[in-house]
């Protein structure tokens, strides 16, 4: 389910729901629950207005769910005319949720109320040397996170965590994260898991940030919505009318993984050059990830003379700061690096026709560069051109994505909980 949408649950009388009073009063607080959720502070009249519901039964869901732990008092509201009122609203301490977003160069950790926000973080270099040790790392992060919360273990109700390429469930692991070696091996986010001490989702990176971005950033009331994360690796997310598209094996987006034809010699510095040296677009040839991620950029931007200079390391990062300073060389990787992604984008638009496609990750962050020469390659590539926009989110989607994903496994699984002790 996406995060965007209110979280529901089967109404008594549903198909293998049986109706009985207990089922319609947990529905009813359900109901209230959700409506203090997205309105904020309501008061008990109000909230019958809204629902139907008689005010006694308002009334005395309220006092469950307050003694529940699940809601508060908000203040008062006086009008004009009538009694002054309570007014109502959701407590976001009732529970905790965590999102981790792991790729090759940072970790990042955030932990969120039930309102989706964010108490405590770490944002940290990822020096794992081995797929063990990055699982570490992660569940070293998360746990002073959680401790900076004040908070424990048993206090996150769900993680989920955001990673290069598609996970497996019959292997307990994911295929295709080809930025982080080792990291398909089984049982490295079991190890993550049971490190954390609480339940554990996996999903796609990019597939993360295409939720956050719809949810929270430039995708909101795109119909065909697509994500394009462009940093160490190269992936693709795609909601269409508010839902994630997956494919059939969960590997829908996947476009790192496509060759790239030699189309015009492929040489650096080439006008509508797209393949590599060596490209020949088959199997054996270079993939757009190789040809268009972060390393590839390094690659293109020596090969124009750029080295690293006064003790910094050459990075992708870095040949954008100098194209934004007018380094003539700087700037014609980033028109190289435009081709290859006006290529990606046009595959993307002949399969998809999205309306919008947003540009985000470590690279795609740098859209003020990037977007207009990715405009004018788009032109000569396709004559499907859909509107062209940065990420809101930066590179802070898939982390946010991750806690939304949380949350809307997390907030039903509260409520059962506390409900249940009544």
């Amino acid at each position: 389910m996406s995060p965007h949408q209110p979280t529901s649950r089967p109404a008594a009388g549903a198909p293998g729901v049986p109706w009985n009073r207990q089922r319609l009063r947990s529905n009813n607080e359900w109901l209230l629950l959700e409506l203090l959720r997205t309105g904020g502070g309501t008061s008990r009249s109000q909230l019958a207005r809204d629902t139907g519901l008689s005010k006694p039964t308002v009334s005395a869901a309220l006092a469950d769910l307050e003694q529940a732990g699940l809601v508060r008092e908000a203040g008062w509201v006086s009008p004009e005319r009538g009694r002054t009122a309570v007014l109502y609203e959701v407590d976001p301490t009732a529970g905790h949720v965590l999102g981790v977003d792991i790729g090759r160069a940072r970790l990042r950790v955030a932990v969120a109320d039930l309102a989706g926000t964010v108490v405590a973080r770490r944002d940290v270099a990822n020096r794992g040397r081995t797929a063990d040790a990055v699982a570490d790392a992660v569940v070293a992060a998360a746990r002073e996170a959680t401790a900076e919360a004040g908070l424990g273990a048993a206090d996150i109700v769900h993680a989920v965590i955001g990673t290069p390429g598609v996970w497996d469930e019959e292997r307990r692991g994911v295929r295709y994260a080809t930025s982080l070696p080792g990291w398909g091996r089984p049982g490295l986010f079991d190890r993550i898991g049971e490190g954390l001490g609480t339940a554990v989702t996996v999903a796609n990176d990019a597939n993360l940030a295409a939720l956050g971005e719809y949810t929270l950033g430039a995708g909101r009331g795109s119909r065909m919505f697509a994500y394009l994360l462009v940093g160490t690796g190269l992936g693709l997310g795609v909601v269409k009318d508010g839902e994630l598209l997956l494919g059939a094996h969960g590997a829908l987006g996947e476009i790192g993984l496509v060759p790239l034809p030699a189309l015009a010699g492929g040489q650096p510095g080439v006008e509508g050059a797209v393949g590599g040296p060596g490209a020949v677009g088959g199997p054996g040839g270079t993939t757009l990830e190789q040809e268009a991620a972060a390393d590839a950029v390094v690659r293109a931007a020596r090969k124009f003379g750029l080295e690293g200079s006064g003790g910094r390391q050459l990075t992708a990062k870095r040949v954008f700061e100098l194209a934004r300073a007018g380094d003539a060389a700087a700037l014609r990787v980033v028109h190289w690096e435009a081709e290859r992604l006006a290529y990606a984008v046009a595959v993307l638009s002949a399969v998809l026709d999205p309306d919008l496609l947003v540009l985000g990750g470590g690279i795609g962050s740098s859209a003020d560069l990037l977007l207009e020469p990715l405009e004018q390659a788009l032109g000569r590539f396709s004559p499907m051109r859909p509107t062209l926009a940065p990420s809101l989110l930066g590179e802070e989607a898939v982390l946010l994505g991750a806690v939304s994903t949380a949350l809307e496994t997390a907030r039903p699984e509260v409520f059962e909980r506390r409900t249940a002790q009544l």
